[in-house]
């Protein structure tokens, strides 16, 4: 078998970037509340997992907060650690998992439904993907952005608040409903651009991976997705990084000895963290932001594609009439 492989590869008419049989899916013929299911899955594995690097990303990125003064991952881990325990690498996971579930599920249903809508029939198409990722983040936002600001003051050492329904409780009542959306048009800033690359990355990955060796495209789809969905998540966490830092302020401030601002403009906060930590400080988190995101891709893209090949089985059968 080996050798067969290695002829297949030293074949001088093999041309790795031409197969005309193979084609990417416009669609996949799942109904829109399967995508919503599968993405839903897919969004909760994802960020439960990688909830500890969240939050060492969070204190490092929450100038002013207690205990994390320093800037290395190792020293910021080492902090949180000996200060409050294991314990407090999960603080806020509750929110988190209030919000990404129903937020992934927007998240995906509206990227396939955009991309079905924006492809006409060009599955490759890279602007296509990145148009329609730009449409997922803005909906999905709207839903996960209140759980957010909820889950990153809880991630704060000392925020006082005692759970998930207290913060709420003591944000509306003390700041009102405003708060909640206080960092919407700066995660939105932030997740087009970070969605148009994440997206477009995978997709062109993903394709890439199966032209390599289109023969082992059914024994190494988790491979494939779990390897493009990491390129992908790493690239765009990396790009990215100065509209989370500027974001995590926004929803952090007056917490902890984090700096609350009047006019809650990006260009405030931009100033505030310039003034204070240099141009440095806008890329404060960016390695343990890429290390959430590696991986954290990898784990979503290859639930949701597990997801999906769920359903596809199972709308399969059904139409056989074969569904136990």
């Amino acid at each position: 078998m080996a050798t067969d492989a290695r002829a297949k590869f030293q074949n001088p008419d093999f041309r790795p970037d031409f197969h005309a049989d193979l084609t990417v899916s416009t669609h996949d013929g799942l109904h829109f509340w399967q995508f919503m299911i599968a993405g839903s899955i897919a969004g909760c594995v994802e960020h439960m997992a990688m909830f500890p690097v969240d939050t060492v990303k969070t204190r490092m990125q929450a100038l002013g907060s207690c205990p994390v003064k320093t800037g290395t991952v190792r020293q910021a881990l080492k902090s949180i650690l000996q200060s409050e325990g294991p314990s407090a690498l999960y603080r806020g996971i509750g929110a988190m998992g209030l919000g990404a579930g129903p937020a992934h599920a927007v998240y995906f249903s509206v990227y396939e439904t955009c991309k079905k809508r924006f492809s006409v029939g060009k599955p490759n198409n890279a602007a296509a993907h990145a148009a329609s990722g730009v449409c997922a983040t803005v909906a999905s936002d709207a839903v996960f952005t209140p759980m957010d600001m909820v889950k990153q003051r809880l991630q704060l050492g000392n925020s006082g608040y005692k759970g998930v329904w207290d913060c709420v409780r003591r944000v509306m009542s003390e700041e009102g409903f405003g708060a909640f959306y206080a960092s919407y048009r700066t995660t939105v800033l932030m997740n087009a651009p970070f969605t148009a690359v994440h997206f477009t990355t995978y997709e062109a990955a993903k394709r890439g991976l199966m032209e390599v060796s289109p023969d082992s495209v059914d024994d190494e789809r988790l491979v494939v997705h779990a390897t493009a969905g990491a390129a992908a998540g790493a690239l765009a966490a990396a790009v990215t990084t100065p509209f989370d830092v500027v974001k995590t302020q926004l929803q952090c401030q007056g917490v902890c000895g984090c700096d609350r601002f009047k006019s809650g403009s990006i260009g405030d906060v931009v100033r505030t963290i310039l003034n204070k930590d240099g141009y440095r400080g806008l890329m404060r988190g960016w390695i343990p932001r890429m290390l959430f995101h590696a991986p954290a891709a990898a784990i979503c893209w290859s639930t949701y594609e597990a997801g999906k090949s769920f359903f596809q089985d199972f709308n399969q059968q059904k139409d056989t009439g074969t569904v136990t």
